[in-house]
């Protein structure tokens, strides 16, 4: 159940990077695999290596939250669900104008998308989850989730950033909720 759980924790995170895709599909409509692959990568690096900065943090801190560390991490999910929800609203991923490609650009992305798995691989230290299968199968969603927005940006538009945003945020609080109910009732 566990796999399953962090697979959902990476789609709902993967769904900024899916905006920022969708965006670099639009500016770079002649984008070639390539290409393509140096973003998904850095997203996907970055989308990885952040979990794993705050599974250490949180190990650290362990013993002292367990007897409310689910209650943690209904509220971080939460709290990050409501969060992409609301600048689904604010924002959108079609009007930026920046060139993916610029190593500089990448970077920026990538660490503007990956904030949110932070705070997430705190919690899995909170909640003991394995976290290099973790941070392997954050990573691959998220390589899968970018190419997918670039090609989606090149054929269909901006339109679906905003709604894939909403859909992540909500993916986020359903599943800080169903930590919540588990542990609540085990």
């Amino acid at each position: 159940m566990e796999i399953l759980t962090i697979l959902l924790i990476a789609i709902g995170l993967s769904f900024d990077t899916f905006a920022v895709s969708i965006s670099s599909g639009l500016i770079l409509r002649k984008i070639d695999f390539v290409n393509a692959s140096k973003i998904a990568i850095t997203l996907a690096v970055f989308q990885a290596v952040m979990p794993l900065i705050g599974w250490l943090l949180g190990t650290g801190v362990k013993e002292y939250v367990e007897s409310f560390d689910h209650w943690v991490a209904f509220g971080i999910l939460g709290l990050l669900g409501g969060k992409m929800i609301y600048e689904s609203f604010i924002s959108d991923p079609g009007d930026r104008s920046f060139n993916p490609l610029d190593i500089k650009v990448m970077i920026g992305m990538a660490i503007a998308t990956s904030i949110d798995a932070l705070v997430v691989g705190f919690s899995f230290a909170l909640l003991d989850y394995k976290i290099m299968i973790s941070v392997a199968i954050i990573g691959s969603v998220t390589y899968i989730v970018a190419m997918l927005g670039m090609l989606f940006g090149k054929k269909i538009g901006s339109r679906l950033g905003r709604q894939m945003e909403m859909l992540g945020g909500v993916m986020l609080i359903l599943i800080g909720l169903k930590i919540l109910v588990q542990h609540l009732f085990e």
